[in-house]
Protein backbone atom coordinates (compact mmCIF):
# COMPACT_ATOMS: atom_id res chain seq x y z
CA UNK A 1 0.00 0.00 0.00
CA UNK A 2 1.40 3.39 -1.02
CA UNK A 3 1.97 5.92 1.76
CA UNK A 4 3.48 9.35 2.03
CA UNK A 5 6.06 9.95 4.71
CA UNK A 6 4.44 9.63 8.13
CA UNK A 7 0.87 9.61 6.85
CA UNK A 8 -1.76 7.35 5.32
CA UNK A 9 -2.30 7.65 1.58
CA UNK A 10 -5.92 7.52 0.44
CA UNK A 11 -7.42 6.75 -2.95
CA UNK A 12 -10.73 5.93 -4.50
CA UNK A 13 -13.32 6.53 -7.17
CA UNK A 14 -15.68 9.50 -7.04
CA UNK A 15 -18.77 9.37 -9.27
CA UNK A 16 -20.13 12.72 -10.44
CA UNK A 17 -23.83 12.22 -11.16
CA UNK A 18 -26.94 14.29 -11.79
CA UNK A 19 -29.29 15.59 -14.45
CA UNK A 20 -27.95 17.03 -17.74
CA UNK A 21 -26.66 20.60 -17.66
CA UNK A 22 -26.06 20.91 -13.92
CA UNK A 23 -22.31 21.46 -14.38
CA UNK A 24 -20.81 18.00 -13.81
CA UNK A 25 -18.18 18.31 -16.54
CA UNK A 26 -17.34 21.87 -15.52
CA UNK A 27 -16.79 20.60 -11.98
CA UNK A 28 -14.42 17.90 -13.21
CA UNK A 29 -12.42 20.32 -15.38
CA UNK A 30 -12.19 22.85 -12.55
CA UNK A 31 -10.82 20.25 -10.16
CA UNK A 32 -8.17 19.16 -12.66
CA UNK A 33 -7.27 22.60 -13.96
CA UNK A 34 -7.44 21.13 -17.46
CA UNK A 35 -10.15 20.51 -20.03
CA UNK A 36 -10.80 16.77 -19.95
CA UNK A 37 -14.57 16.74 -20.49
CA UNK A 38 -16.28 18.77 -23.21
CA UNK A 39 -18.78 21.41 -22.19
CA UNK A 40 -21.75 22.88 -24.06
CA UNK A 41 -25.05 24.46 -23.12
CA UNK A 42 -26.93 21.57 -24.73
CA UNK A 43 -28.25 18.68 -22.61
CA UNK A 44 -26.78 15.17 -22.75
CA UNK A 45 -23.40 16.40 -23.96
CA UNK A 46 -21.52 13.71 -22.01
CA UNK A 47 -22.16 10.25 -23.49
CA UNK A 48 -19.44 8.12 -21.92
CA UNK A 49 -17.94 7.94 -18.46
CA UNK A 50 -14.82 10.10 -18.40
CA UNK A 51 -12.14 9.59 -15.76
CA UNK A 52 -10.22 12.54 -14.41
CA UNK A 53 -7.35 11.95 -11.98
CA UNK A 54 -6.33 14.36 -9.24
CA UNK A 55 -3.25 13.37 -7.24
CA UNK A 56 -2.09 15.22 -4.13
CA UNK A 57 0.51 14.41 -1.48
CA UNK A 58 -2.13 12.66 0.60
CA UNK A 59 -4.55 11.15 -1.89
CA UNK A 60 -5.44 10.19 -5.43
CA UNK A 61 -9.01 11.02 -6.42
CA UNK A 62 -10.28 9.28 -9.56
CA UNK A 63 -13.29 11.31 -10.65
CA UNK A 64 -15.81 9.63 -12.97
CA UNK A 65 -17.85 12.18 -14.92
CA UNK A 66 -21.04 10.45 -16.01
CA UNK A 67 -23.76 11.13 -18.59
CA UNK A 68 -26.70 13.14 -17.34
CA UNK A 69 -29.51 11.04 -15.90
CA UNK A 70 -32.59 11.55 -18.06
CA UNK A 71 -35.57 9.71 -19.51
CA UNK A 72 -34.02 7.88 -22.50
CA UNK A 73 -35.68 7.78 -25.92
CA UNK A 74 -33.26 5.39 -27.68
CA UNK A 75 -30.66 2.70 -26.97
CA UNK A 76 -27.79 5.17 -26.70
CA UNK A 77 -29.74 7.07 -24.05
CA UNK A 78 -30.43 3.86 -22.13
CA UNK A 79 -26.73 3.03 -22.16
CA UNK A 80 -25.88 6.52 -20.94
CA UNK A 81 -28.26 6.29 -17.98
CA UNK A 82 -27.01 2.79 -17.15
CA UNK A 83 -23.42 4.09 -17.12
CA UNK A 84 -24.37 6.72 -14.56
CA UNK A 85 -26.28 4.22 -12.41
CA UNK A 86 -23.39 1.75 -12.44
CA UNK A 87 -20.98 4.51 -11.41
CA UNK A 88 -23.23 5.35 -8.47
CA UNK A 89 -23.07 1.72 -7.37
CA UNK A 90 -19.28 1.54 -7.71
CA UNK A 91 -18.21 4.90 -6.28
CA UNK A 92 -16.44 5.25 -2.94
CA UNK A 93 -17.92 8.75 -2.94
CA UNK A 94 -20.90 9.93 -4.99
CA UNK A 95 -21.24 13.62 -5.82
CA UNK A 96 -24.89 14.29 -6.60
CA UNK A 97 -24.70 17.60 -8.44
CA UNK A 98 -27.80 19.76 -8.72
CA UNK A 99 -28.49 23.22 -10.05
CA UNK A 100 -29.84 25.63 -7.42
CA UNK A 101 -33.44 24.56 -7.94
CA UNK A 102 -35.98 22.01 -6.72
CA UNK A 103 -37.18 19.50 -9.32
CA UNK A 104 -39.15 16.29 -9.11
CA UNK A 105 -36.56 14.44 -11.21
CA UNK A 106 -33.75 15.48 -8.87
CA UNK A 107 -35.81 14.20 -5.95
CA UNK A 108 -36.17 10.84 -7.71
CA UNK A 109 -32.39 10.66 -8.21
CA UNK A 110 -31.81 11.50 -4.53
CA UNK A 111 -34.09 8.62 -3.53
CA UNK A 112 -32.23 6.24 -5.86
CA UNK A 113 -28.95 7.32 -4.31
CA UNK A 114 -30.07 6.17 -0.87
CA UNK A 115 -29.67 2.56 -2.05
CA UNK A 116 -25.93 2.97 -2.78
CA UNK A 117 -23.24 2.28 -0.20
CA UNK A 118 -20.70 5.02 -1.08
CA UNK A 119 -20.52 8.27 0.87
CA UNK A 120 -23.09 10.53 -0.74
CA UNK A 121 -22.57 14.29 -1.14
CA UNK A 122 -25.20 16.81 -2.17
CA UNK A 123 -23.33 19.37 -4.27
CA UNK A 124 -25.40 22.46 -5.01
CA UNK A 125 -23.67 23.99 -8.03
CA UNK A 126 -24.05 27.41 -9.69
CA UNK A 127 -24.46 29.24 -6.38
CA UNK A 128 -23.04 32.31 -8.12
CA UNK A 129 -26.43 32.59 -9.86
CA UNK A 130 -28.55 32.93 -6.69
CA UNK A 131 -28.64 34.82 -3.39
CA UNK A 132 -27.20 33.08 -0.32
CA UNK A 133 -30.59 33.00 1.38
CA UNK A 134 -31.99 30.86 -1.44
CA UNK A 135 -29.67 27.90 -0.76
CA UNK A 136 -31.21 26.64 2.51
CA UNK A 137 -34.71 25.86 1.15
CA UNK A 138 -33.10 23.93 -1.72
CA UNK A 139 -30.98 21.88 0.68
CA UNK A 140 -33.99 21.20 2.92
CA UNK A 141 -35.93 19.81 -0.04
CA UNK A 142 -33.35 17.07 -0.64
CA UNK A 143 -31.69 16.19 2.64
CA UNK A 144 -34.67 14.18 3.92
CA UNK A 145 -34.62 11.98 0.82
CA UNK A 146 -31.11 10.63 1.25
CA UNK A 147 -28.57 10.32 4.07
CA UNK A 148 -26.00 12.75 2.68
CA UNK A 149 -22.59 12.56 4.33
CA UNK A 150 -21.87 16.14 3.24
CA UNK A 151 -23.88 19.01 1.76
CA UNK A 152 -21.65 21.55 0.00
CA UNK A 153 -22.67 24.53 -2.16
CA UNK A 154 -20.16 25.38 -4.91
CA UNK A 155 -19.63 27.35 -8.06
CA UNK A 156 -17.67 25.08 -10.38
CA UNK A 157 -17.19 27.78 -12.98
CA UNK A 158 -15.73 30.23 -10.43
CA UNK A 159 -13.97 27.65 -8.24
CA UNK A 160 -15.90 28.66 -5.14
CA UNK A 161 -15.78 26.08 -2.29
CA UNK A 162 -13.96 23.49 -4.43
CA UNK A 163 -11.17 23.31 -1.85
CA UNK A 164 -13.71 22.45 0.84
CA UNK A 165 -15.31 19.87 -1.43
CA UNK A 166 -11.93 18.27 -2.20
CA UNK A 167 -10.96 18.09 1.49
CA UNK A 168 -14.24 16.40 2.35
CA UNK A 169 -13.89 13.92 -0.50
CA UNK A 170 -10.44 12.91 0.78
CA UNK A 171 -11.84 12.56 4.29
CA UNK A 172 -14.29 9.91 3.05
CA UNK A 173 -11.89 7.98 0.79
CA UNK A 174 -10.45 4.66 1.97
CA UNK A 175 -6.77 4.02 2.47
CA UNK A 176 -5.38 2.79 -0.85
CA UNK A 177 -2.71 2.84 -3.57
CA UNK A 178 -1.98 5.17 -6.45
CA UNK A 179 -3.96 3.69 -9.32
CA UNK A 180 -2.34 6.00 -11.90
CA UNK A 181 0.98 7.87 -12.25
CA UNK A 182 1.04 11.14 -10.32
CA UNK A 183 1.11 13.41 -13.41
CA UNK A 184 -1.71 11.67 -15.26
CA UNK A 185 -4.99 13.64 -15.50
CA UNK A 186 -7.08 11.18 -17.54
CA UNK A 187 -6.87 7.62 -18.83
CA UNK A 188 -8.96 8.44 -21.92
CA UNK A 189 -7.42 7.40 -25.24
CA UNK A 190 -6.17 10.09 -27.64
CA UNK A 191 -8.79 9.10 -30.21
CA UNK A 192 -11.58 9.59 -27.65
CA UNK A 193 -10.34 13.03 -26.59
CA UNK A 194 -9.94 14.20 -30.19
CA UNK A 195 -13.40 12.91 -31.16
CA UNK A 196 -14.90 14.75 -28.20
CA UNK A 197 -13.18 18.02 -29.17
CA UNK A 198 -14.67 17.75 -32.66
CA UNK A 199 -18.12 16.87 -31.31
CA UNK A 200 -18.01 19.79 -28.89
CA UNK A 201 -17.55 22.26 -31.74
CA UNK A 202 -20.37 20.63 -33.70
CA UNK A 203 -22.65 20.85 -30.66
CA UNK A 204 -21.75 24.51 -30.18
CA UNK A 205 -22.31 25.56 -33.78
CA UNK A 206 -25.25 23.46 -34.95
CA UNK A 207 -28.97 24.05 -34.62
CA UNK A 208 -30.88 22.72 -31.65
CA UNK A 209 -32.44 19.66 -33.34
CA UNK A 210 -29.22 18.29 -34.84
CA UNK A 211 -26.58 17.82 -32.08
CA UNK A 212 -28.07 14.75 -30.38
CA UNK A 213 -27.89 12.88 -33.67
CA UNK A 214 -24.20 13.70 -34.21
CA UNK A 215 -21.34 11.31 -33.52
CA UNK A 216 -17.64 11.40 -34.41
CA UNK A 217 -15.44 8.50 -35.53
CA UNK A 218 -11.65 8.93 -35.69
CA UNK A 219 -10.40 7.14 -38.80
CA UNK A 220 -6.70 7.81 -38.27
CA UNK A 221 -4.44 9.76 -35.93
CA UNK A 222 -0.72 9.67 -36.74
CA UNK A 223 2.39 11.83 -36.38
CA UNK A 224 4.38 12.46 -39.53
CA UNK A 225 7.90 11.10 -39.49
CA UNK A 226 9.41 14.02 -41.42
CA UNK A 227 7.54 16.96 -39.83
CA UNK A 228 6.14 17.88 -36.38
CA UNK A 229 2.56 17.52 -37.60
CA UNK A 230 -0.25 15.19 -36.50
CA UNK A 231 -2.62 14.11 -39.26
CA UNK A 232 -6.17 13.36 -38.12
CA UNK A 233 -9.00 12.08 -40.28
CA UNK A 234 -12.53 11.74 -38.89
CA UNK A 235 -16.13 11.14 -39.88
CA UNK A 236 -19.00 13.15 -38.46
CA UNK A 237 -22.15 11.03 -38.52
CA UNK A 238 -25.69 12.38 -38.61
CA UNK A 239 -29.07 10.71 -38.97
CA UNK A 240 -30.70 12.61 -41.86
CA UNK A 241 -29.72 13.88 -45.30
CA UNK A 242 -31.09 17.30 -44.39
CA UNK A 243 -28.80 17.39 -41.36
CA UNK A 244 -25.80 16.53 -43.52
CA UNK A 245 -26.41 19.63 -45.60
CA UNK A 246 -26.62 21.82 -42.50
CA UNK A 247 -23.42 20.35 -41.02
CA UNK A 248 -21.52 20.96 -44.27
CA UNK A 249 -23.07 24.40 -44.72
CA UNK A 250 -23.16 26.66 -47.75
CA UNK A 251 -19.97 26.13 -49.70
CA UNK A 252 -18.67 23.95 -46.87
CA UNK A 253 -18.56 26.92 -44.46
CA UNK A 254 -20.04 25.18 -41.41
CA UNK A 255 -17.81 22.10 -41.69
CA UNK A 256 -14.78 24.35 -42.12
CA UNK A 257 -15.74 26.31 -39.00
CA UNK A 258 -16.14 23.09 -36.97
CA UNK A 259 -12.76 21.85 -38.20
CA UNK A 260 -10.97 25.15 -37.53
CA UNK A 261 -12.29 25.47 -33.97
CA UNK A 262 -11.60 21.81 -33.20
CA UNK A 263 -8.07 22.01 -34.66
CA UNK A 264 -7.19 24.96 -32.42
CA UNK A 265 -8.35 23.08 -29.31
CA UNK A 266 -6.51 19.91 -30.30
CA UNK A 267 -3.33 21.90 -30.97
CA UNK A 268 -3.54 23.34 -27.45
CA UNK A 269 -3.78 19.82 -26.04
CA UNK A 270 -0.88 18.36 -28.01
CA UNK A 271 1.18 21.54 -28.40
CA UNK A 272 1.78 20.45 -31.99
CA UNK A 273 0.50 21.40 -35.43
CA UNK A 274 -2.64 19.49 -36.45
CA UNK A 275 -3.85 18.66 -39.95
CA UNK A 276 -7.54 17.84 -39.48
CA UNK A 277 -9.73 16.46 -42.25
CA UNK A 278 -13.46 15.89 -41.68
CA UNK A 279 -16.15 14.15 -43.68
CA UNK A 280 -19.92 14.00 -43.03
CA UNK A 281 -21.73 10.67 -43.34
CA UNK A 282 -25.37 9.68 -42.90
CA UNK A 283 -26.30 6.75 -40.66
CA UNK A 284 -30.04 6.71 -40.08
CA UNK A 285 -31.20 5.93 -36.54
CA UNK A 286 -27.68 5.08 -35.41
CA UNK A 287 -28.60 5.80 -31.79
CA UNK A 288 -30.81 2.68 -31.83
CA UNK A 289 -28.15 0.44 -33.41
CA UNK A 290 -26.26 -1.67 -30.86
CA UNK A 291 -23.58 -2.48 -33.43
CA UNK A 292 -23.01 1.13 -34.45
CA UNK A 293 -23.00 2.33 -30.86
CA UNK A 294 -20.22 -0.15 -30.08
CA UNK A 295 -18.39 0.70 -33.31
CA UNK A 296 -18.19 4.34 -32.25
CA UNK A 297 -16.72 3.36 -28.89
CA UNK A 298 -19.74 3.93 -26.67
CA UNK A 299 -19.76 1.43 -23.86
CA UNK A 300 -22.55 -1.11 -23.88
CA UNK A 301 -24.03 -1.33 -20.38
CA UNK A 302 -26.94 -3.66 -21.19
Amino acid sequence: MTKTTGSIFKSGFVAIVGRPNVGKSTLLNSFLGEKVAIITNKPQTTRNNIRGILTTNEAQIVFVDTPGIHTPKHKLGKNMVKLAENSMADGDVILFVIAPAITGFDKEIAQRLSKNSGAKFLVVNKIDTIQKGEILPIVDAYKELCDFAEIIPVSAIKGENLGTLKDNIIKHLPEGPRYFPAGMVTDAADSFIVAEMIREKALYLLQQEIPHGVAVEILSLARREDKPIIDIQANIYCEKASHKGIIIGKGGAMLKDIATRARKDIERIYDEKINLQLWVKIKENWRDSDFFIRTLGFRDEN
